[in-house]
């Protein structure tokens, strides 16, 4: 897929030669209202826009789209008047109705070659970030690919352009990294294997100054004790990796790590799952590509950190070689597992990744994971469960709300840890019932956080993947989150340490 091609222009948007001009529509307290800068479309309408969107049944709702032809009265032939809902109660649009409008209108405009947005000004960044996740297609495999997304968009803005240009490149920078995200997930697993993730990942990181790529592969991972990633992988033909990309910024403060399972396809090995939805699990690397996007974005955009991702990957296949229930593993580190369960395979491979990751001294340490079913039954299929050291946890789930990925934060119940007690080894990978499954996991990965490291884990075994149809900028398949939270969290960093 070929993105839209992205710019800013300070004309009238009545007059700007386009195929279509966006406009923002409310669900006023007095009925349906306009928004942002349709004031210069309303005038070319003579003031009468509202009228006749309402006349189109227009009702500002969320999401909502209406067209109309525009029969001269601006250059772009049609209007798309795209609902933004309802405005707070001191009349301003959030972020995240101009981001899931912007990407309600970028499916709207699909097959057009250009078009002009004043959604932007309510909010560029949002506007910008909306429009390209809107327009994402994955049609890799498609011979008949249909129409292409918007060829162009230009953003209505006013005043100084020089601060607008830098917010439309970093918005579309980190756009751009939640469509690789969802690239990665999106391809199907007999080609995305841990080796051809690793190639991929390295690929993504040519001629980024400050960055350094280690790859382990199935003999160095035994040669350095790394038994969780080896175990879980040992079932497939296709050995296990563990990638490691480092990023140094220019006067580099904090230092964070960044950990992200990477299960490239998970059967729950000889804990097979059920069939129905079993596809799905091609998605069960999310975390991983997470990680790699926005290390590969935070070199892009420059942070002034020491940022490293770990990308743990694995195939789980149930073989004459595979892991067991019953068998006990060795992790990085020394501590032993007894494996009760092998379709809790990934938090075997985020501990030993998240030992080696500890070694690196960091300041913050945030995991993310498809890790459990546990956490959709919790907190359904949009909403991410974090856990974690208290105050970075909170502050991990407050910046991906405001951003707009949904995020909460969750305990730690120290009674939950017994439950993990194995008669074998120093823990076991699962409890004997079913009461807390998310919280437990999270208990079984703060076992192996090293004393002193801030951390934070994001269940993300909901929001990662979205099986149904596309709304706002969230399309069907992989949906690349946390990367927007990632990235906040590290600017956040960045700015207050």
């Amino acid at each position: 897929m070929t993105p839209p091609k992205l710019a800013i222009t300070d004309s009238d948007p009545s007059t700007t030669t386009a195929d279509a001009v966006v406009v923002g529509t409310l669900q006023g307290p007095d009925g349906l209202a306009l928004a942002g800068a349709a004031d210069a479309v309303n005038a070319a309408f003579d003031g009468g826009l509202v009228e006749v969107l309402s006349t189109l049944g227009a009702t500002g709702k969320a999401e909502e789209v209406v067209s109309l032809p525009s029969f001269g009265k601006t250059a772009a032939p049609v209007v798309i008047a795209v609902g933004l809902g309802k405005p707070g109660d001191d009349g301003t649009v959030t972020e995240e109705q101009v981001r899931r409008a912007s990407g309600a209108a970028a499916r709207a405009l699909t097959g057009k070659k250009r078009a002009v947005s004043t959604l932007s000004a309510l909010h560029l960044g949002p506007a910008v970030e909306g429009t390209l996740l809107g327009a994402y297609q994955f049609n890799a495999y498609k011979t008949s690919a249909g129409d292409a997304p918007v060829g162009r968009v230009e953003f209505a803005v006013t005043g100084n352009l020089k601060p607008h240009r830098a917010t439309l490149k970093a918005s579309t920078l980190i756009a751009e990294a939640v469509s690789t995200a969802r690239d990665l997930i999106n391809t199907p697993p007999n080609d995305l294997f841990p080796a051809s993730f690793a190639e991929r990942a390295v690929a993504l990181t040519k001629g980024l100054d400050g960055v350094e790529v280690e790859v382990l592969d199935e003999k160095a991972l035994r040669k350095q004790g790394f038994g969780g990633i080896l175990g879980v992988g040992g079932g497939s033909s296709r050995p296990p990796r563990l990638v490691r990309i480092s990023y140094k910024g220019p006067k580099a403060g904090k230092k964070v790590a960044l950990v992200g399972k990477g299960i490239t396809f998970d059967t729950g090995g000889i804990s097979i799952k059920p069939a129905a939805g079993m596809d799905e699990m091609t998605s069960d690397m999310s975390g991983a590509a997470a990680v790699v996007a926005t290390v590969v974005l935070a070199a892009k955009l420059k942070y002034p950190l020491e940022v490293t991702a770990y990308a743990p990957l694995a195939e789980n296949m149930p073989s004459g070689s595979a892991y067991r229930p019953g068998d006990v593993l060795t992790m990085y580190g020394g501590k032993t597992v007894e494996v009760l369960n092998t379709d809790a395979e990934g938090r075997l491979v985020l501990s030993d990744a998240i030992v080696r990751a500890c070694e690196d001294e960091p300041d913050y340490l945030i995991e993310t994971s498809t890790l459990t079913g546990a956490q959709v039954v919790s907190l359904g299929k949009r909403t991410a469960g974090v856990m974690g050291t208290d105050a970075f946890r909170d502050r991990v789930a407050e910046i991906g709300r405001a951003v707009g990925e949904q995020a909460w934060s969750m305990p730690l119940p120290e009674e939950l840890r017994a439950d993990l007690d194995s008669r074998l080894a120093d823990i076991a990978n699962v409890a004997g019932h079913r009461f807390g499954g998310m919280l437990a996991a999270g208990i079984f990965l703060r076992e192996f956080v090293a004393e002193g490291v801030t951390w934070a884990h994001v269940d993300i075994a909901g929001p990662s993947y979205h099986a149904g149809g596309a709304y706002g900028y969230t399309t069907k398949g992989g949906t690349g989150v946390p990367v927007r939270t990632l990235a906040a969290v590290l600017a956040d960093i960045a700015a207050n340490g």
